[in-house]
């Protein structure tokens, strides 16, 4: 049978779409759902134009950069193989997923997250005949969520990097990908410490001072269990900390109980004898960490796609300062749903 990915043509327009990334655009003219039971069934729109022109970007036998500029059309599909290179890079040790509540996306710069305030949080009243409904208020907050730009600069000229494997040069995006992503996490743990500019910064408990007992400077299992009871009617289900504290928590002989260490052993994940999934990061200082309800702490704004490039230098081979960027920013939720415990 034909098929109608053959003899599409491709565009740079494609890329400037609004509302479409470069993939939506290529599913709208050559939908997924047709190759349903084909040799084709499993890849999407851009793997199929891969496959036109038989470029390989994985594996031993990968292509080099070169393949990419054989023609005009082929051309076009080299911006959006560096954008799904480097959202590879941050997906790989991406802890943003797992401490947000929701991602809104947005095709401006301007957006105002909302405030939900209820009168009595922490007791479901019983509500007597007659007797008024306990109201939540929902509103929009009044500062703007600030969004940055954070991003990569490609510096290479097209002469160096043509005739390298494709594989090879993936491995140099998906590091752009990472550091993209840390720089996101900064962000995101600066926004659940200080507070979005909405006047909402976490609450800072310190060990040895109450609520929490035990000796200021020295981390111990109570001292956790003190923090854990600080958040109903929330649930304390992820902490953010850094390696010194990481390193200290699970000395502490409560957390070497031997299922945990065993899930450690054949996972690599930690978990907390409370239930919470422990994040290690160094994208947060020394002496503290960050416990959160991840269902209802954090919202993430990402303004247009995830990744975005300069897909005009990139199609014309100008890759000399061709600029790798996402534009994001976080806004807090529930105030209380995220605390910060000083060691």
């Amino acid at each position: 049978m034909g098929y109608c990915f053959d003899d599409m043509r491709l565009e740079k327009g494609m890329y400037q779409e609004a509302g479409r990334s470069f993939t939506q655009v290529l599913e709208r003219e050559d939908p997924s759902d047709q190759y349903k039971g084909t040799p084709m069934e499993g890849l999407d729109a851009f793997q199929r134009q891969l496959k036109r022109f038989d470029i390989k970007v994985r594996g031993t036998a990968s292509d080099v950069v070169d393949k990419f500029f054989r023609t005009s059309d082929s051309a076009v599909l080299f911006p959006e193989y560096i954008a799904r290179s480097v959202r590879q890079g941050m997906e790989e040790a991406d802890l943003l997923p797992r401490i947000t509540a929701s991602v809104t996306r947005i095709e401006g710069l301007d957006y105002r997250s909302i405030a939900s305030v209820p009168e009595d949080e922490k007791r479901l009243r019983r509500v007597e005949e007659g007797a008024s409904i306990p109201a939540t208020t929902v509103k929009t907050k009044e500062s703007l969520v600030h969004l940055h730009k954070r991003g990569r600069m490609l510096v290479a000229s097209y002469e160096a990097v043509r005739y390298q494997k494709l594989d090879l040069f993936s491995v140099t995006l998906r590091q752009i990908g990472a550091h993209i992503n840390r720089m996101l996490l900064e962000d995101a743990i600066q926004v659940i410490r200080e507070g979005d500019g909405n006047e909402d910064p976490a609450q800072v408990l310190q060990i040895g001072t109450g609520p929490i007992g035990g000796t200021k400077g020295t981390l111990s299992y109570d001292a956790l269990v003190d923090f854990w009871t600080q958040f109903d009617p929330y649930e304390m289900n992820a902490i953010l900390a850094p390696n010194d504290v990481v390193a200290a928590m699970l000395k502490l002989p409560e957390f070497q109980e031997p299922l945990a260490g065993l899930d450690f052993q054949g996972t690599g994940r930690l978990s907390t004898p409370m239930g919470a999934e422990l994040l290690r990061t160094s994208a947060m200082g020394q002496g503290a960490l960050i416990g959160l309800d991840r269902r209802y702490s954090l919202e993430m704004v990402q303004a247009g796609e995830l990744v975005t490039v300069e897909h005009d230098k990139l199609i014309d081979r100008q890759l000399e300062r061709a600029a790798i960027t996402t534009t994001a920013g976080f806004a807090k939720l529930f105030t209380d749903a995220s605390k910060v415990l000083k060691v």
